[in-house]
């Protein structure tokens, strides 16, 4: 068993003017609504300015695009770097804090390391609610499971954090990726702009390598609230670190690269009754229930098979995380 250690350090950093109830966008000063109504990823945002900023990393990501494509169209190829059986995902837990309540315990980044080892091994107590026109394409065990390697909590003056990574950078006051190249990183802090989290993709610089998850959604238990207080969000986010798009595509009718999962016409909210179908070519009907939609916590509940074939090809030798299942 890995051994948890626990590491907490202060720090002073610039105030700014926002709080749970009456939040500010970092960037624009400009409040936002005092509640999150809707799920709000910020993966793909981040993701273009980070191609904005390294002219070299469209490159690197369509490399591993073609990497996958190969794994994805022999699945034979992946399932062999999986000779024990499982990955495991050594995880380190870094907490940003202001306020007691944003301190978040032990317990509540347990709930989130128990949340995303039930929802990658398909053993959510909701896995079976999946509907009959999809269950021929669940994903089943990914063999993937997470260990709480660390967690690291720094105080902070900062009242909300945006999407410009400042939270992962000592120089900014914020807490460092440990290991990277081996360890998963979270960062549990109070984002702002109604932001629910934001993870980055395979192939972006490994000093601003991991997930971030506003500490209000970051697991089952403790601050977290509803809609969002049954750790989907971190299910989600880690979806996209593992190389998962939107399952819209990011578009109307888009292409989140993955062959069995429906065109969707955009994200979806809430709870969508089922056998919602979209106006898509063949008028599919959206598979809501997905991980990588917007949908509530409470009614999102499994991966695709492809998007497990997806997933264990970053894993795989010459993959842009293969260091994670030597």
């Amino acid at each position: 068993m890995r051994k948890l250690t626990l590491i907490v350090t202060t720090g002073l950093l610039v105030s700014i003017s926002c709080n749970k109830s009456s939040r500010q966008d970092e960037s624009s000063g400009a409040d936002e609504p005092a509640a999150v109504t809707l799920r709000n990823c910020a993966s793909n945002d981040v993701l273009q300015e980070q191609l904005k900023a390294d002219p070299s990393l469209a490159a690197r990501m369509e490399s591993i695009e073609a990497f996958t494509r190969r794994i994805s169209q022999n699945p034979a190829e992946a399932s062999r770097l999986l000779p024990g059986g499982i990955i495991e995902i050594p995880v380190v837990v870094n907490v940003l804090y202001r306020t007691a309540a944003e301190n978040i315990s032990q317990a509540q980044i347990q709930s989130q390391i128990d949340v995303l080892n039930e929802d990658f091994a398909a053993l959510n107590s909701d896995y079976n609610n999946t509907p009959a026109i999809f269950q021929a394409v669940r994903s089943g065990d990914i063999k993937i499971r997470f260990v709480l390697d660390q967690v690291i909590q720094k105080r902070t003056s900062k009242k909300s954090w945006g999407t410009n990574d400042a939270m992962k950078k000592t120089s900014s006051g914020g807490i460092a990726p440990t290991s990277p190249a081996t360890k998963l990183n979270l960062w549990s802090c109070n984002l702002g702009g109604g932001i629910l989290g934001y993870a980055q993709f395979p192939g972006g610089n490994s000093a601003t390598d991991g997930v971030v998850i506003d500490n209000n959604a970051f697991g089952s238990t403790g601050t977290v609230s509803a809609p969002y207080n049954k750790g989907r969000t971190a299910t989600h986010e880690v979806g996209h670190w593992m190389n998962l798009r939107h399952i819209w595509g990011d578009a109307s009718c888009g292409n989140d690269q993955v062959d069995d999962t429906p065109q969707h016409n955009a994200a979806n909210y809430g709870c969508p009754a089922a056998g919602h179908q979209s106006t898509c070519t063949g008028r599919p009907v959206e598979m809501t229930m997905n991980y990588m939609d917007y949908t509530d916590d409470a009614c999102m509940y499994m991966f695709s098979a492809g998007q497990k074939t997806r997933m264990l090809a970053i894993f795989a030798s010459g993959g842009p995380r293969a260091s994670f299942a030597q």
